[in-house]
């Protein structure tokens, strides 16, 4: 039995059929949803993190095999396993990952595969880089790729750097995806952690075309009173 067969076969014996039910449904997997078509075989996150420790050692070759699989829980492992793989490889190393990363973003097709690894491969990846790749990625016609272009300036905003967050929000304000309003929203609410000057210069222009479901992710943590100068409309344009 190879490395991978095994791993696939360690992953089915995590699995339950009233998990795989859950996930099913958890992740809007039914006709005309965002992960309509996926599979779930019924396993946890902490399970799949278990089992990507034992099989950290999966060439690249393996674990992009792992990635094309049509069964969620692989393609979860696939990443868990391609961003230590990231994280401790070399120059070369770490960017045969980037690179593959984005040449199987397809595969990356639901939000937990892409808030996963988003920030730890391509946000790192890009950090010490011209940040165009970002840009391109906010400007694809997939959902789950504008969804990693913001998720990725993650890492950037973990290092005090909120520039390519706000400018790729601005880009994405009237995107018509929910999923995208939710990342974008919680990415601001991120900038505001660190410094509320700068996300509430950013809401004063634009929280009155903002999506609801946006805005309400960027001012989560707001006090109460000032989150419903917001939601009311109430708040002065800078």
């Amino acid at each position: 039995m190879t490395q991978l067969q095994s791993a696939r076969k360690e992953l089915r014996e995590c699995a339950t059929e009233t998990d795989a039910q859950i996930l099913q449904r958890f992740f809007k997997t039914g006709p005309g949803e965002y992960g309509e078509g996926d599979r779930f075989i019924g396993v946890r996150v902490p399970a799949i993190r278990r089992v990507a420790k034992t099989f950290r050692d999966l060439t690249l070759d393996e674990t992009i095999r792992l990635l094309h699989s049509d069964i969620h829980e692989e393609r979860l492992l696939a990443l868990i396993i391609l961003t230590e793989k990231y994280r401790k490889g070399t120059d070369d190393e770490q960017k045969m990952v980037y690179e593959l990363y984005l040449s199987n973003t397809r595969y990356i097709n639901n939000w937990d595969l892409v808030d996963l690894s988003a920030e730890h491969i391509a946000g790192a990846y890009l950090r010490d880089r011209s940040r165009e790749p970002l840009y391109s990625l906010a400007q694809s016609t997939m959902l789950w790729e504008r969804r990693i272009s913001v998720l990725s300036t993650f890492h950037l905003i973990k290092r005090g750097e909120f520039g390519e967050t706000l400018r790729i929000a601005e880009m994405l304000l009237r995107d018509k995806e929910d999923l995208i309003h939710k990342a974008v929203g919680w990415m601001l609410r991120e900038v505001g952690k660190r410094d509320r000057g700068v996300e509430e210069a950013f809401l004063k222009k634009h929280y009155r075309v903002m999506p609801r479901t946006m805005l309400r992710y960027a001012i989560e943590k707001f006090p109460e009173d000032l989150r419903q100068q917001y939601l009311k409309g109430t708040i002065d344009p800078p």
